[in-house]
């Protein structure tokens, strides 16, 4: 048997929940298709893409429209983790006039101007988070972002784009990495430097953030972001124990951060950063 010799919904494109509105919750329960946005569906065999994206906003799309938002940052590529707590994106357009580009046939706007909107309207964590993916996949730069701001604010301003703008850099690997430096920023610790090579005797380490230039007692800060991804089970916690006791010995003081230390509600972060550092952080927390 091929790998698609069952059946597709619609030829394995994507379709509304209108086109079969009595087998859908059946569907969904049984676990043949998947939410590919908000009020989209596609089977589960098809698999992410550029295209399938496209295709799926085409089906909810006005004519003429303008994808912008989120919708537009994620048609750039940008996984919904780095966009909004929620798993599925909504679909947004605008009949406004914006700088635009042509992506399968969807009038998006461009990828700095995506940006830029997005610093201005999303809340803060996800604001540097999507900002920083975007850089991070090279489809805009930091120079085109600037220039594309003028047309929307005051870059000299104080304004919440206008931070993250200035906090952007394309060296975040993940949205936790944004989250835990945008926190450490917020406490008054100062940007940390990102992606740190640390070279040991048999092996050498990249470090997700940290503060290389102020050690002390003779060690220096890291920090990183363990998703629950990558770093749960007792075979990958042992890794990462093994990881942190070299660095230790490489004198490096490790901070690992889960997704619940950045969104719970207590300071536990910051008290312990700035207890390393001999520095009170900046409290309440902000986010």
């Amino acid at each position: 048997m091929f790998q698609y010799d069952l059946p597709y919904y619609f030829a394995g494109l994507p379709f509304t929940s209108r086109q079969v509105p009595r087998k859908l919750a059946w569907l969904l329960a049984r676990g043949e298709i998947r939410q590919v946005l908000k009020g989209v569906y596609v089977d589960v065999r098809v698999p992410d893409s550029p295209e399938l994206r496209a295709d799926a906003l085409q089906l909810v799309m006005p004519p003429d429209a303008v994808v912008c938002g989120q919708a537009a940052a994620w048609l750039h590529g940008i996984d919904t983790t780095a966009l909004s707590p929620e798993p599925t994106i909504r679909p947004q357009w605008t009949f406004q006039p914006r700088p635009t580009v042509d992506v399968r046939g969807l009038k998006v706007t461009t990828p700095a101007a995506t940006a830029v909107e997005l610093a201005m309207r999303l809340e803060r964590p996800f604001a540097l988070a999507a900002v920083d993916a975007l850089l991070h996949a090279r489809t805009v730069t930091l120079e085109q972002l600037h220039e594309a701001s003028a047309a929307y604010f005051d870059p000299s301003g104080n304004t919440q784009a206008a931070q993250i703008l200035g906090y952007a850099d394309r060296r975040a690997a993940s949205p936790g990495e944004s989250w835990l430096r945008l926190r450490l920023i917020d406490a008054g610790f100062g940007a940390p430097d990102l992606q740190i090579r640390v070279n040991g005797p048999r092996n050498s380490y990249r470090l997700d953030l940290g503060y290389p230039t102020r050690p002390v007692d003779g060690r220096r800060l890291g920090l990183e972001y363990d998703s629950d991804q990558w770093h749960s089970g007792s075979r990958a916690e042992s890794r990462d124990e093994n990881r942190r006791t070299e660095l230790e010995s490489l004198g490096w003081h490790i901070i690992p951060v889960r997704r619940t230390d950045l969104w719970g509600s207590y300071p536990a972060l910051e008290l312990a950063v700035g207890a390393f550092l001999c520095q009170h952080p900046r409290l309440p927390r902000r986010w």
